[in-house]
């Protein structure tokens, strides 16, 4: 019989994250419920042995502080979350949707830049396994759909949001981490043109399973 607990095989993955990996409702501005947001569906369909940590938060940005809502810059709080939740086996980081609000005067490519500055964060950290950096999926998030009452918010936000996909791109490949186009998969709500409905959440959730089975395919 194997020394090996259950706990110690199990493979734990960090969900990084804003509104909508917290599983913010467009239409009740509730949360949805755990089996509904799109890790909670990544966690149904990866099945036992694997660990799934839901770090999702309203407004959070790439890098950026923000003067109206504070304690929001993902950069900031990364390296104690990964600390606190080490050893990782992999992280997925989907943020910049809220990096396209007006106040910031981001182009697509600060964004991503915004989003390479994590993944470095990662990569220099001893998080994973063994004390090495945990394996890292970068997501670019979908475009804006037509926007409602953030409309004003987001003033500019949709024309860069399309260009979000291949800017991320080439920062995954530049830091040669693995990389997935939500906007090929997902398209955000018509009801606020931000955030996803639950049939987008099942969606998202099961191509980002079939993404990190391939990847730990690969590293196996």
């Amino acid at each position: 019989m194997s020394g090996i607990s259950i706990f110690e095989s199990m493979k734990t993955i960090l969900c990084y994250g804003d509104s909508n990996t917290w599983g913010f409702n467009p239409a009740t501005q509730a949360r949805f419920p755990r089996n509904v947001r799109w890790p909670g569906v990544l966690r149904r369909e990866l099945g036992d042995g694997y660990e799934i940590v839901e770090e999702g938060l309203c407004g959070r940005t790439t890098t950026s502080d923000d003067p109206i809502e504070p304690h929001r810059s993902g950069l900031a709080y990364l390296p104690p979350c990964i600390e606190s939740h080490k050893p990782l086996h992999l992280v997925i980081l989907m943020l910049g949707t809220n990096d396209l609000k007006l106040r910031f005067s981001l182009t697509a490519q600060d964004i991503a830049r915004g989003a390479g500055c994590l993944i470095h964060a990662i990569k220099k950290s001893e998080t994973g396994a063994d004390g090495n950096p945990p394996a890292i999926l970068l997501i670019s998030p979908p475009p804006l759909a037509k926007l409602t009452e953030l409309a004003e918010m987001f003033e500019g936000g949709t024309e860069k949001s399309a260009r979000l996909a291949r800017r991320f791109s080439e920062i995954a490949q530049l830091h040669e981490c693995h990389f997935l186009d939500a906007g090929k998969v997902i398209q955000s709500s018509e009801k606020d043109g931000i955030h996803f409905e639950a049939s987008e959440h099942q969606k998202l959730g099961i191509a980002v399973a079939t993404r990190v089975k391939s990847i730990f395919a690969t590293n196996n």
